[in-house]
């Protein structure tokens, strides 16, 4: 009886094992995950938010300007910190969803979507139009062309709208307190087109999201086929 009990203390922890090292895996790639999205975050907002003070669309207090960029310390951290949790909030509602994203997954489809939303960020702050109006209604539509384009999900057009609007929001109310503010605001102290902004942003941060989750997918699959 003792040497059968030695034998089941013995064989437990060889049986938890895997588990514990699937559990430690996850972590560690979503980790892997998070730091990457924080990184084009960061690398976003330095380049976009460039393009806006250059063209003096955002004007920041000169005192907060510190970097080459011309950017305030904390607008990177922020980006990034959102960019992080919008990529990995992506995957993971589509598995909770079951919806599966059926377009193209690759890394050069990611790439193209990625450029689409710079060239709108470039297009609201140098191409000239008549009015703010008519600006407001060609950036909606560049921005729901990039999400027919390159993501069709249910999920990911209410995630994008949901989080833009909160975006807006917040923005809102640093401009309100002084934090920084835009010349010629015509919507509550902002410019009408931001939303169309934050919208194409989410969608594209949620597809770089997907991709990389993808990615981590296909070498566990072949991790266990090798096993």
């Amino acid at each position: 009886m003792a040497m059968e009990i030695s034998a089941v203390n013995r064989a437990g922890p060889m049986r938890r094992g895997p588990y514990i090292s699937m559990i430690t895996n996850r972590t560690l790639n979503l980790l892997i995950r998070a730091a990457m999205l924080f990184m084009v975050g960061v690398f976003l907002a330095l380049v976009l938010n460039l393009l806006q003070v250059q063209r003096n669309v955002t004007l920041f207090p000169p005192d907060v300007i510190s970097s080459i960029f011309s950017s305030a310390w904390w607008v990177p951290p922020c980006c990034g910190t959102a960019a992080a949790l919008i990529g990995l909030l992506y995957p993971c509602m589509d598995r909770r969803l079951g919806e599966p994203h059926n377009l193209k997954r690759e890394w050069s489809n990611v790439m193209r979507c990625v450029a689409v939303f710079v060239g709108i960020n470039h297009a609201s702050a140098k191409v000239d139009f008549v009015n703010n109006v008519q600006l407001s209604l060609t950036l909606a539509a560049l921005s729901v062309g990039l999400w027919w384009t390159f993501d069709r999900s249910r999920s990911g057009f209410g995630l994008g709208v949901v989080i833009a609007t909160l975006a807006t929001l917040a923005t809102q109310l640093l401009v309100y307190n002084g934090v920084f503010q835009y010349t010629s605001p015509d919507f509550l102290y902002i410019r009408s087109w931001l939303p169309c902004i934050f919208f194409a942003g989410v969608i594209t941060v949620g597809n770089i999201g997907r991709q990389l989750a993808l990615y981590e997918y296909k070498v566990s699959q072949e991790k266990n086929h090798q096993d």
